[in-house]
């Protein structure tokens, strides 16, 4: 069906202009964004205009492909993603929003594994300029502001102190590297890199004594979990099916073309048809080539495990630490959750299956080890609050060292006997996710010549449709909306949610309007918006994905959370959430 206008919109004399992309406005309030979009019968092209001051969207004719609006089908989907990390979503919500129909499957919740235990920076990889992956830099930097500028409340910048203390690396040679991360992406809106002395400037504070000379550089943070479920909740917005907790279980080409697919769940196994299969699997991506009869397998992938520690706050300031190390490795200390520090990453090869990952006894003593060599506070073992491990499946470039493995990622086209195409990503990062998704649109462009143009560059992610991306000019909206509710509630909400916070608390007066307080400010009507809007099933989907008040609530919070979940299930839906 089609989605109607939001009542505010209603009053507007404009109707959806395009049949094939479906030009909608949303209720999402704020200035215009000026979008366009091509409309395939007759190549007329359509503008919002000012008279609109909403935020506008493009999105498909639900349940209906670009495929088959011209003709009939017996496909279920156009394009079956297997995988529910930050690449597999990302294709998902391209796809969606060119008009294909699409349907995804994850085998547990949306950013499980290895998407939500990033470091979670937005970043070109200043390391990477030292392996020479030039590209790979350039495009992520590149990417760094645009996915700022998409998703301001869940991305925001940060300032990086690398000292020379302890530098393998001489002054000068570190310098350069800066000079041409400043250079190479078209920065705009983040500061140039500059030098200070450590012992006359209070961003040293904290670091032990030693080289004074250290230099300032910036990249952006992000909440990476998220930044995952924010573009599975666009593709779904725009038509996707988006069904987790589902694996798939087999996949064969017919010989008449296309897919027959066997999915499970917790119902029972089923049979889906699609044109198109896409293997954005992460870790498991050799697992689902191993569900293909006639796959090919000329690419592998090297599974790296990195792990990071959560420690009580080492030093003030909002500014982060580049660490460098003896062994060329380097380690990040970056603000978290306002009370701590988040120290890492381990790079250690994994051998095996791909399996959940916890982190081991060396790699607590490396990054312990680094925080001794740095700072003066001291930690020990029984100080780390919270750890996370994830596997990356990295494009195997058979590097002898597990650091120096390429980041970049590599799409494999196979067609096959009969022509259905499959698509299988190895590697990349999450800084480049949506370029990923577009080129993997642009390999699939054959197999669906009604699809439509690439348009992911300037549009806002769900609830990022902040004006200008002042978040806290936004926050100051909302503050005075709801001025009965608590000032750090609405800050959290809008650092989640965005503009669709509005949407979450509703007429809301008083913090008795969102039912009960579950603990430490979680209240019912959130839960229910992330169960119902956000696929959220479980208290570790609540507590450490959709948001990381696990390590803020008191205790308690995780049995009266299960419980609450637990009186609701039987309303619970599965699939995707209504649209």
């Amino acid at each position: 069906m089609i989605v109607t206008a939001s009542a505010s919109a209603i009053n507007s004399p404009r109707k959806p202009c395009c049949p094939v992309t479906r030009r909608l406005p949303c209720a999402s309030p704020g200035r215009c964004a000026i979008l366009s979009c091509v409309c395939k019968e007759g190549q007329r092209r359509f503008e919002a205009t000012a008279e609109l001051v909403l935020c506008c969207r493009i999105l498909p004719l639900r349940g209906t492909s670009v495929q088959q609006q011209t003709r009939s089908s017996d496909f279920d989907t156009d394009l079956l993603i297997v995988g529910g990390g930050i690449n597999g979503t990302g294709i998902a919500r391209d796809a969606a929003g060119r008009g294909l129909s699409v349907t995804l499957v994850e085998q547990d919740d949306l950013a499980s594994h290895t998407s939500s235990a990033s470091t979670k920076l937005i970043h070109g990889g200043l390391r990477y300029l030292e392996y020479r992956e030039f590209r790979l830099v350039r495009e992520a930097l590149i990417e760094r502001e645009r996915l700022w500028r998409m998703a301001p409340h869940i991305i925001w910048p940060l300032e990086f102190v690398l000292p020379q203390s302890n530098s393998p690396r001489p002054a000068w040679l570190v310098r350069l590297g800066l000079f041409l991360y400043d250079h190479l992406g078209g920065r705009k809106r983040l500061p140039a890199t500059r030098t200070v002395m450590l012992d006359r400037d209070a961003i040293g504070r904290g670091l032990k004594p030693g080289n004074p000379k250290a230099f300032v550089y910036s990249d952006c943070w992000v909440e990476d979990s998220r930044l995952v479920v924010l573009n599975a909740r666009d593709a779904a917005d725009r038509g996707a099916t988006i069904l987790t907790h589902t694996r798939l279980i087999a996949a064969r080409r017919e010989e008449s073309g296309g897919w027959l697919a066997t999915i499970a769940d917790a119902a029972g196994t089923r049979e889906l048809r699609a044109r198109a299969l896409v293997n954005a699997a992460g870790p498991w991506v050799a697992q689902v080539l191993g569900t293909v009869p006639d796959a090919r397998r000329d690419r592998g992938v090297r599974l790296v495990k990195g792990s990071h520690i959560v420690v009580p706050r080492l030093y003030d300031g909002g500014h982060a630490f580049l660490l460098q190390n003896p062994d060329r490795r380097v380690v990040f200390a970056i603000p978290y959750e306002q009370d701590y520090t988040l120290v890492g990453t381990t790079d250690e090869s994994w051998q095996g299956e791909p399996a959940p990952a916890v982190i081991d006894q060396a790699e607590t003593d490396y990054l312990l080890r680094t925080i001794a060599r740095y700072f003066e506070r001291s930690v020990a073992p029984d100080d780390i609050v919270w750890t996370y491990s994830g596997i990356r499946p990295l494009y195997d470039d058979h590097a002898a060292d597990a650091s120096a493995v390429t980041r970049d990622y590599v799409l494999n086209l196979d067609t096959g006997n009969s022509g259905a195409p499959m698509l299988s990503v190895f590697g990349g990062k999450i800084t480049t996710y949506r370029k990923l998704a577009e080129h993997a649109l642009q390999q699939l462009a054959r197999f669906f010549p009604a699809a439509g143009p690439a348009w992911t560059a300037d549009v806002a992610l769900p609830g990022g449709d902040i004006v200008d991306a002042d978040f806290e000019r936004y926050l100051s909206t909302l503050t005075a909306r709801y001025p009965a509710l608590p000032a750090p509630l609405l800050r959290r909400l809008a650092r989640a949610y965005g503009t669709r916070t509005e949407r979450l608390l509703g007429d809301a007066r008083t913090t008795a309007d969102l039912g009960a307080d579950l603990g430490g400010g979680l209240f019912a009507r959130e839960v229910d918006y992330l169960r119902d809007q956000e696929w959220a099933t479980n208290v570790e989907d609540i507590l450490f994905r959709r948001s990381k008040l696990g390590l803020h609530v008191p205790a308690g919070t995780d049995a009266r959370l299960d419980a609450y979940l637990a009186s609701i299930s039987g309303s619970a839906r599965g699939g995707s959430p209504v649209h």
